[in-house]
């Protein structure tokens, strides 16, 4: 029997974290960031966190286009804002991830076969959140050490799915950009993919 694959370490979140990343044209910068997470595990209990970013460029985004975190466990989002999103590429360096504002949430709802296209609508008060994510290719699965993870310290199993195109919308207004090419794990996907079975472990 062969031996099996151990992760020597602590489970600190296991869940969901599909995420969307668009830019306008390939050498520009991200002006729309989601990121959706559904967990399961973690020191914080379960939950979801949805990170919303209007303006990720700007420090001081406008009213219109504020930076939000939608969450039913506010502990929960923080810590996964603070300790893993911050470190995301996408993300890393950006002045107002530190300052995202927190809305609570009311539900939740995927949607779609996870084949072709999949979407999660997340409604938090008058807010009407559609992420979704279409042609979809195959599923893989692979797991990043710490030093190529993004924080770092931890190793990622994960299972990726990969898309041709994805959107946000906002209260049925769909938000700007697409996504753009990229590389994880010897595939070519896009900035946009759906993220199941995610485990990060500390080393």
């Amino acid at each position: 029997m062969a031996d099996p694959i151990l992760f020597n370490g602590t489970v600190e979140w296991t869940g969901e974290n599909p995420g969307i990343n668009l830019k306008e044209r390939p050498d520009g910068p991200f002006v729309t960031l989601a990121s959706f997470f559904r967990v399961v595990l973690s020191p914080h209990g379960r939950g979801h966190a949805v990170v919303l970013m209007q303006s990720p460029q700007e420090a001081d985004p406008p009213a219109d286009k504020p930076n939000v975190c939608y969450t039913d466990n506010e502990p929960l989002a923080r810590y996964l804002v603070a300790d893993f999103l911050s470190h995301f590429a996408q993300y890393r360096g950006l002045a107002r991830v530190a300052r995202l504002t927190y809305r609570p949430l009311d539900s939740v709802v995927s949607s779609g076969d996870q084949r072709t296209n999949y979407t999660e609508t997340i409604k938090a008060g008058s807010d009407t959140i559609a992420m979704t994510w279409s042609g979809l290719g195959e599923p893989f699965c692979f797991a990043l050490p710490p030093d190529t993870s993004a924080t770092g310290r931890h190793y990622m199993p994960s299972l990726f799915i990969g898309c041709q195109d994805a959107s946000v919308t906002l209260n049925g207004r769909r938000l700007p950009g697409k996504p753009m090419p990229r590389e994880i794990a010897g595939r070519t996907i896009t900035t946009a993919m759906l993220a199941f079975s995610e485990t990060w472990v500390r080393a």
